[in-house]
């Protein structure tokens, strides 16, 4: 299967968010089952916004840094960023039409 994701680590993340219009980040971990059965969702999102959205994902398993900045504290959490901001917030395992809105309101 082709993986359209990157994962990133704390170290990344500023710079990964800054050099992208428009990014949403999977904050995850192999542990927890919501995030499993959301992962497919998450590959699909990414291959259908291919060269529109970066789709990035951060095990909050092994960096704790970008998850206590953002206060991160129910997984999956995805966060949304249009040029540099965070823009959106979305919470558990949503439907990917859901997850579509959001990034379609910031594609022209």
């Amino acid at each position: 299967m082709d993986h359209h994701t990157i994962d990133i680590i704390d170290e990344q993340f500023d710079k990964v968010i800054s050099q992208h219009k428009l990014v949403l980040v999977d904050f995850w971990a192999p542990w927890c089952a919501p995030c499993l059965q959301l992962a497919p969702v998450i590959e699909e999102i990414a291959a259908i916004y291919k060269g529109k959205a970066l789709v990035a994902k951060l095990n909050i398993s092994e960096n704790s840094q970008m998850p206590a900045r953002y206060f991160i504290s129910t997984i999956p959490t995805l966060l949304l960023f249009h040029k540099g901001k965070q823009v959106d917030r979305l919470v558990g395992n949503l439907p990917i039409t859901q997850i579509q809105s959001s990034l379609d309101k910031y594609l022209p």
